[in-house]
């Protein structure tokens, strides 16, 4: 079996090219996908292929990292949509066929630290 970092790149290749078809093919018929800050969940591949093929705007993703053993994987993305780079951390557990089974989506915002801890790190 193909481990799941490479899946899981594969994944990222064909979302960020919109090869709907081969993207497709990389996940379960019975996928479920969630993110918790919207609370929105999607159930099957096809529903989960026409919610990436139609996303709006002009967007385009790169893989910072992908961290997976057999059949679970992280990745961190930056997601550049009109002109706005988002991070993207997102959970995948495959199945016994190699498939993504089960995919968890966070997109945590940006935020200012709270004053008063400014002598215990440094900004990047």
């Amino acid at each position: 079996m193909t481990d799941a970092a490479d899946i899981i790149a594969r994944y990222w290749a064909h979302c960020d090219a919109r090869e709907w078809d081969q993207f497709g093919r990389l996940v379960a018929e019975d996928v479920v996908y969630e993110v918790p800050q919207s609370r929105e969940r999607i159930r099957g591949r096809d529903t989960y292929v026409e919610f990436n093929r139609t996303y709006p705007g002009d967007w385009r993703i790169a893989v910072e990292r992908i961290t997976a053993d057999d059949r679970h994987g992280v990745s961190w993305t930056s997601f550049l949509v009109d002109g706005t780079t988002q991070t993207g951390l997102c959970f995948f557990d495959l199945g016994d066929a190699g498939l993504i089974t089960h995919i968890t989506d966070f997109w945590p915002e940006p935020f200012e630290p709270p004053p008063g801890r400014e002598h215990l790190t440094e900004r990047y």
